[in-house]
């Protein structure tokens, strides 16, 4: 198998998977024990020497240093993916937005979901633009699902996982969202598994 995607439990590989799974590209999933230290064993540091998850692993691409193209951060693997096997990107400026949203969901939108004092201050107003944006019940860059939908899709689906406190009907947009994702078969079939 040319791809290899590892990662964790509850853990930011489930965005990679989501893509993969919605986009039918086959690949190989290695589940490591992140209790037994799996993912700080010389093996997997050879992919990131950060000893985080999600890596991927391609192996029918060359790095620029030699053997098979290794890659961590979920983003960074997102947007591969997109380009390489997902055919997304027609012109520059389409990767372009794709990023923007790519990293606004690693960046900007995890940091107000996941950091509590910026919960506080940040949440309401980018689920306020997030909330008018997704009103429009289109992707988020061109007529069909794609990557920039996967990576901001998946942050708010983690709102009811880890913050079922939170009360998100003054966003309906986003809260319709939630469940269109969380109704996908790929989506399911990632978090289920991840």
């Amino acid at each position: 198998m040319a791809l290899t995607l590892y990662g964790g439990p509850r853990s930011r590989a489930s965005m990679p998977r989501w893509y993969l799974a919605e986009k039918g590209i086959a690949y190989s999933w290695r589940l490591l024990d992140m209790q037994a230290d799996e993912h700080r064993q010389p093996a997997f540091l050879a992919i990131n020497p950060f000893g985080k998850v999600p890596a991927l692993e391609d192996s029918s691409a060359v790095a620029p240093q030699g053997g098979p193209l290794r890659l961590f951060e979920s983003g960074a693997i997102l947007l591969y993916l997109a380009d390489r096997y997902g055919q997304e990107f027609s012109s520059p400026e389409q990767r372009a937005l794709a990023e923007q949203w790519v990293l606004f969901a690693n960046a900007t939108l995890a940091t107000a979901l996941f950091v509590e004092s910026a919960r506080e201050r940040e949440f309401p107003r980018l689920m306020a633009a997030l909330d008018q944006r997704l009103a429009e019940a289109t992707p988020l860059i061109g007529a069909s699902w794609g990557v920039a939908d996967c990576a901001v899709n998946a942050h708010l689906a983690y709102l009811p996982i880890f913050f079922p406190q939170l009360d998100l009907s003054p966003y309906p947009a986003v809260q319709a969202t939630i469940e269109a994702t969380r109704a996908r078969p790929a989506y399911q079939t990632a978090m289920a598994t991840a």
